[in-house]
């Protein structure tokens, strides 16, 4: 199976437009420690000719105009594209917006629980997507199905909450099942199997169970501590409270996988407050340390 990282910041990228952070900062300023980054999202392929999208971000026209696999043939007639399905985790803006850029007559299967069905029909402006060429199926949960190409996915619900747009006084405390899912890609041919998880708020002991022994998890790195932000005078709210779980901390993604036994676990969906993404910092290190992996833009992993 061929894995492409075509976007691994989280909302907003880096550099935020509006963000003068020391991450961005240095990443406007060419600093080569400080990668940019476009927002979160993968390719997955077990052909290396048709592909599956595993969210589509705000820059998915960029991230498509960086990656020669998912061009259109030359000899594939005037209109085509590798693109064969999308799988949603999630209704963020910033797993959802680019579906906009797939408006002109892209053919492709849309996988979403749901939940994210629901609130992508309450938003017109998603009518866009002809239905014509554009096939929505609802992801089941806990059973693996088919997709084209070879590939086999499962989902599964994992902690975390609705969109910010959906938010709501009833909705805070936590999730209804299917908000954010967690997939688990196997090529159907060769066994070994990724777990994508971009967004979590919490390893509880069903994730834990799952997780035990994977051969690769591309986790959900969106904050180095959960007060990172409110530290840095960008917002009020904890990772916790956005649901997402820290790197580091008592419940952080260190510790819980500590005892996992993951073979290779690598660190996505990453905020540009975070430190951990300058190469050589303290943070970093720490991290590396801990066995993980921190990943970029274009990054590209084969299992």
């Amino acid at each position: 199976m061929l894995i492409k990282v075509l976007g691994s910041a989280a909302g907003g990228g880096l550099p935020q437009i509006n963000c003068n952070c020391r991450n961005c900062a240095d990443a406007r300023r060419g600093n080569p420690a400080v990668r940019v980054r476009t927002q979160s999202s993968l390719a997955v392929s077990a052909d290396g000719l048709r592909w599956t999208l595993l969210n589509a971000s705000p820059d998915l026209r960029q991230q498509i105009a960086a990656t020669p696999q998912l061009w259109p043939s030359l000899d594939a007639g005037m209109r085509s594209s590798p693109i064969g399905s999308i799988i949603l985790t999630n209704a963020d803006v910033d797993h959802i917006a680019g579906l906009l850029s797939l408006r002109e007559g892209v053919a492709f299967t849309l996988y979403a629980s749901a939940n994210v069905h629901e609130a992508l029909r309450a938003n017109p402006i998603y009518n866009v997507l002809d239905p014509a060429n554009v096939i929505s199926r609802d992801l089941p949960l806990g059973s693996a199905f088919p997709i084209a190409g070879g590939l086999s996915v499962e989902a599964f619900v994992v902690p975390g909450k609705v969109a910010l747009y959906l938010e709501n006084p009833a909705t805070l405390a936590g999730s209804r099942s299917g908000d954010t899912v967690g997939l688990k890609i196997s090529d159907a041919r060769h066994g070994p199997a990724l777990h994508y998880i971009p967004g979590c708020a919490a390893v509880d002991a069903a994730l834990a169970a799952r997780l035990r022994g994977a051969p690769l998890v591309l986790f959900d790195g969106t904050l180095y501590t959960d007060d990172e932000m409110i530290v840095q005078g960008l917002s009020a709210k904890t990772g916790q409270r956005m649901g997402h779980m820290a790197m580091t901390g008592a419940q952080g993604s260190l510790a819980a996988f500590k005892a996992l036994d993951v073979k290779r676990r690598i660190f996505v969906h990453i905020n540009n407050s975070n430190p951990a993404l300058r190469e050589g910092s303290p943070e970093r290190l720490e991290v590396e340390a801990a066995g993980w992996e921190i990943a970029w833009d274009g990054m590209e992993i084969e299992i």
